[in-house]
């Protein structure tokens, strides 16, 4: 079993890892990825994350079969939440069973890795100041907005919100790929 995902519901560890379950896997690894309550000196309340989900399920499912060809394990998975998120809620959750736990480490990492990379998803923190930002969009200041124009602006790693006034945010615009207009 190979599968990546998106979900707007608590990610269920448990259940996941079941579904990676073989009789000819001697080793298990997992990954859960938590909200802290404090990044780049501010103290952080709550997470909201947004995805443009059609390519991050390609791409997301590109990555574990990478991680197929590149080590011998038996299944992997991948899920990311998706909305708003408290303070130690997971965000991510990935897992990797193998014959031999070297294998399943080794994929584990590699797929986390490229999932924080390569999957179009958006950060957006929100400060104990009542303040907010986009964080860590690197796709944003590496591409063109014509490629990757989610409407926001860049500052030192965070990226400003596109707040209207109190209580009015408006999320990064749909990733367009040119020619998929």
């Amino acid at each position: 079993m190979m599968r990546f995902r998106f979900t707007e519901s608590a990610i269920d560890a448990d259940a996941a890892r079941r579904e990676l379950l073989d009789r000819g896997a001697g080793g298990y690894v997992s990954f859960e990825g938590w909200v802290r309550d404090y990044n780049e000196g501010r103290e952080v309340t709550r997470l909201e994350y947004e995805a443009f989900q059609p390519l991050g399920l390609k791409e997301g499912n590109r990555i574990l079969a990478e991680a197929v060809q590149r080590f011998p394990i038996k299944h992997a998975a991948c899920i990311h939440r998706l909305g708003s998120l408290d303070l130690s809620g997971m965000a991510v959750w990935v897992g990797v069973s193998s014959a031999h736990r070297g294998e399943a480490f080794d994929a584990c990492r590699f797929i986390i890795d490229e999932v924080k990379h390569r999957v179009p998803i958006w950060k957006k923190e929100h400060y104990r100041s009542g303040d907010s930002g986009w964080v860590n969009c690197e796709r944003c200041a590496a591409e063109p907005d014509h490629i990757y124009g989610h409407g926001h602006d860049h500052v030192h790693g965070l990226t400003a919100s596109r707040d209207r006034g109190p209580g009015v945010h408006e999320p990064p615009e749909p990733l367009v790929l040119p020619g998929s207009e």
